[in-house]
């Protein structure tokens, strides 16, 4: 074997979540920082919960992220009678045993009981097997199992603190600790990296693989070496809801992150590279990623930092990546891709790329996100600009900001038609009304732009030309008086 193999085996039942990003990343990260491979192996055996455009989600979501796999992906479904080939072991083997129990019988039977769960009343019943058993597997008695993690060092399991757990449902679905166990195997993974929310499942994986070894007759399968990441946690220091917090990948995407800067943002989720830089390119990451340096405290999943992250990204960018970047919100007709449920607030008609070219520079410089451009440089391309109402009622609607605009349409039918012409004279009207520029500016903002923020004003009404920007102002105007 050349390398260590890692798997992310995510269940097609939703979004793509951050957590499982990260997680991969990791993966992605251990597999190439040691010359390993990195698999994807679906976890597609919840019939009622599972979609197909949850599935094909989490190969788009890993193809945004740049998070290619070297095998898979495999779905677990299409391993079903390895699971249940190992089931049958185990049983024949005594590792497992029928239980005819119900929820009610179980409940019934523990009330005031100080441990409260399975309370093992079928256990040395022999119980014939029948469509109403299930399997649940024989926990020893007495003694631990430790898991060895690369993270938390070791962690020790007492047995009698588990339940003899259900194996198979009386249905025949093999359940998930078994289920993972058997593909690990086949699959020959070394390392599994994955969130702490699963450490207490690992004891009973490490119980059956060792059963598994005993009773397959087969060589002797050597455990995986675990690493528990750290939980992602929001403001509260909860843990990431999937109802209330943004954790869905793709929504990140449709709002224009980039996925150099999303990739970056995660890989400080627990781990940091050497030195004060935060932003760092992914061949850095790569070689400094080490598992042993991952951290076993929380990490904040905040929006905020990833969004100034990702508006650094964006600045970073030539102005001809910037513009291609920018196609799907802009033109998206144009796109082998657009962000889902979002059209441009303009037709292919209305919209320049000339002169969308020649204003790129100035909204490069105050995004955040690519999803923002449409908003701040739709004035450019509508017939009819749509005012914000509070901005015009700050603005423009009382007589300081008519007295200004009236001014300005005066000055500007005869002013030289460039920025700095533009911008001396707003200044010298502002004087003239005892006005500071960022006052006196204000109101023609609004008029040109229908907003109080937006890409430099006098660049850009050099850019939209004496006879629109005057237009502007008349209808601003007419709006305040009416």
């Amino acid at each position: 074997m050349s390398g260590p193999r890692v798997r992310i085996a995510p269940s097609p039942t939703g979004y793509f979540h951050v957590g499982t990003a990260r997680t991969a990343l990791f993966n992605w990260l251990f597999a190439h920082q040691s010359e390993g491979t990195f698999i994807l192996r679906i976890e597609d055996t919840d019939v009622e919960r599972n979609r197909d455009e949850w599935r094909d989600g989490i190969i788009s979501a890993l193809n945004w992220l740049g998070l290619n796999f070297d095998e898979g992906p495999f779905y677990q479904s299409e391993l079903l009678s390895d699971h249940v080939a190992a089931a049958e072991a185990l049983f024949a083997n005594g590792y497992l045993y029928a239980c005819e129990c119900t929820r009610e019988q179980i409940d019934e039977r523990i009330k005031g009981h100080a441990k409260p769960g399975y309370d093992g009343y079928c256990r040395d019943r022999n119980v014939a097997r029948s469509e109403l058993t299930a399997l649940r597997f024989r926990v020893p008695d007495e003694g631990t199992t430790v898991v060895h993690d690369v993270i938390r060092g070791e962690v020790t399991f007492a047995h009698d603190s588990y339940e003899d757990f259900i194996v198979v449902k009386s249905n025949g679905n093999v359940l998930y600790p078994l289920a993972n166990a058997v593909d690990d195997r086949s699959m020959t993974i070394t390392h599994i990296i994955r969130g702490e929310d699963l450490l207490p499942t690992t004891p009973k994986q490490v119980l059956m693989w060792e059963a598994l070894n005993h009773c397959l007759g087969v060589e002797t399968v050597a455990l995986p070496r675990y690493a528990h990441l750290p939980m992602l946690v929001n403001e509260q220091r909860k843990k990431l809801s999937k109802r209330k917090d943004p954790v869905a990948v793709e929504s990140y995407r449709d709002q224009g992150f980039l996925p150099e800067a999303f990739v970056n943002y995660l890989a400080l989720l627990g781990w940091s590279p050497r030195g004060d830089e935060e932003i760092v390119p992914r061949a850095t990451l790569v070689e400094q990623f080490r598992l042993e340096d991952v951290s076993h405290s929380p990490a904040f999943f905040d929006v905020k930092k990833l969004s100034h992250m990702n508006g650094e990204y964006i600045r970073a960018l030539s102005l001809e990546a910037f513009i291609e970047a920018a196609t799907p919100w802009v033109a998206p007709w144009s796109s082998d891709w657009r962000p889902s449920d979002r059209e441009a607030p303009w037709t292919r008609e209305q919209f320049d790329p000339a002169l969308f070219n020649h204003v790129a520079h100035l909204v490069q410089e105050r995004v955040a996100t690519l999803g923002e451009i449409p908003a701040m440089v739709s004035f450019f391309f509508l017939d009819e600009v749509p005012f914000d109402d509070e901005a015009f009622a700050k603005t423009i609607a009382n007589d300081t900001g008519k007295r200004v605009l009236g001014l300005a349409f005066d000055d500007f039918a005869t002013v030289d038609w460039n920025a700095a012409a533009l911008h001396e004279s707003t200044l010298r009207l502002g004087e003239t009304l005892g006005l500071a520029l960022r006052k006196s500016q204000a109101p023609i903002r609004c008029a040109v732009t229908g907003t109080s923020v937006g890409p430099p004003l006098f660049e850009s009404m050099e850019l939209l030309g004496r006879e629109a920007v005057l237009e502007r102002l008349r209808g601003a105007l007419v709006r305040a008086d009416a």
